[in-house]
């Protein structure tokens, strides 16, 4: 499944760039990339457990730009 997520107050691009690569090596994650200037975060990953990756995101996230909120 893919889907495209809106981020909100992602302020660095240094930091998406590492919630890109984080969110890349996440089990299940086929495929990530995160645009700072669109501030839109699209992921490949299973269907099965996307609702699953998606809190391991949301949390891999949070540990690098705190502020950033992603819309689901």
């Amino acid at each position: 499944m893919k889907k495209t997520f809106k981020l909100v107050d992602l302020d660095c691009a240094h930091c998406a760039q590492k919630m890109e690569d984080a969110i890349q090596k996440l089990d299940g994650v086929q495929s990530a990339s995160i645009s700072f200037l669109a501030q839109k975060l699209t992921i490949e990953a299973e269907d099965t457990r996307f609702d699953e990756i998606m809190k391991n995101v949301v949390k891999a996230c949070k540990r690098i730009e705190p502020d950033c909120e992603i819309k689901l």
